[in-house]
């Protein structure tokens, strides 16, 4: 009883009616991609396949028309994967995207909004949600959520289907390379404060170790991240630095003699070093949550990463570890 009651009061407080069309509407009319993250610090440990095969008849049976089945944190990684799944989801045709999340305290928690057809992928404001605290729960209220309404998807898939990352994601053409760039000390090093924030940003928010956190929660932590990134530069960094409120053009940072930009990469450990040719150890768990810091050069498209791998899972521990390798 008490899921049925998390349930209704779940989807009256989430539900939104939207562009002439509800979440559930368009979720019973369009192919659906479903993006998965999930927890591995909580028993039984299910990998985000094992979510997919467990709840793909629970949507199936709640009319919707699941495609394909990808790996948020792999979708999120960098902007040039999400681009990349961007296109081809729209030359899918793909009306919705539907994101399941497995937190660290073993609730389930689903999130069915329309796509928005270019990077953003989806937008605050628009969407259901639903939770539950197991996974028997979590599929029953999946196949609730349509209110026995009519599908009009036929001829939808038995099974899920894993497709392979589109060609693109993973880095693009950028190059990655193991060594430090030149003329730091001639060039300003352009430092971005104000965080990820915007539209762009918003899918990445029901990654499992970030979903549920409040605006108020991130609004602390990018101030607490500004006050630590210009504390670490005084001490650490011995050359000029440009910290950028707003966002400018190549050429207007490179009129200001701003050549190298910051740059950061979160996600699990593998799949980083995996993105930037680095050699993933069998020795050690690289499935953590990590930073990797590394620099853009603005007039080729050149990323360096440093000789050595210092991500780390706390974002000043990871740049400590990064200009320590860069400076003199």
């Amino acid at each position: 009883m008490k899921y049925i009651l998390a349930f209704v009061f779940t989807c009256s407080a989430y539900l939104l009616t939207f562009a002439q069309e509800s979440p559930i509407a368009g979720f019973l009319d369009g192919k659906s991609v479903i993006l998965i993250s999930a927890s591995q610090a909580v028993e039984p440990v299910l990998t985000w396949q094992d979510i997919a095969i467990e709840v793909h008849d629970a949507l199936v049976e709640a009319g919707g028309d699941p495609i394909a089945y990808y790996e948020l944190e792999d979708v999120t990684l960098t902007e040039a994967n999400q681009r990349a799944y961007a296109e081809v989801f729209a030359k899918r045709l793909v009306k919705n995207l539907v994101v399941i999340t497995r937190k660290s305290n073993g609730d389930f928690h689903i999130h069915i909004a329309p796509f928005s057809q270019n990077l953003t992928m989806i937008r605050p404001g628009q969407g259901l949600s639903a939770q539950a605290e197991n996974i028997a729960s979590f599929k029953s209220q999946i196949r609730s959520l349509t209110a026995n309404q009519t599908s009009r998807n036929f001829l939808v898939l038995d099974v899920p289907e894993f497709p392979t990352p589109p060609t693109g994601a993973g880095g693009g053409t950028a190059t990655y390379l193991a060594q430090t760039p030149l003329n730091l000390n001639v060039f300003k090093l352009g430092v971005m404060l104000t965080g990820v924030s915007g539209d762009e940003g918003f899918l990445n928010t029901f990654r499992q170790d970030l979903l549920g956190k409040s605006p108020q929660q991130r609004e602390a932590e990018q101030l607490a991240e500004r006050q630590g990134l210009e504390r670490i530069f005084e001490e650490i960094y011995p050359f000029e630095v440009a910290f950028l409120t707003e966002s400018r053009t190549n050429q207007q940072l490179i009129q200001d003699r701003v050549q190298f930009i910051l740059m950061r990469i979160e996600g699990r450990e593998a799949d980083i070093m995996k993105n930037m040719g680095v050699p993933v150890p069998s020795d050690r768990d690289t499935n953590r949550i990590v930073i990797k810091f590394y620099i853009k050069l603005l007039v080729r498209n050149e990323l360096y990463i440093g000789q050595e791998w210092d991500a780390a899972p706390d974002w000043q521990d990871a740049l400590v570890n990064f200009l320590r390798q860069i400076t003199p």
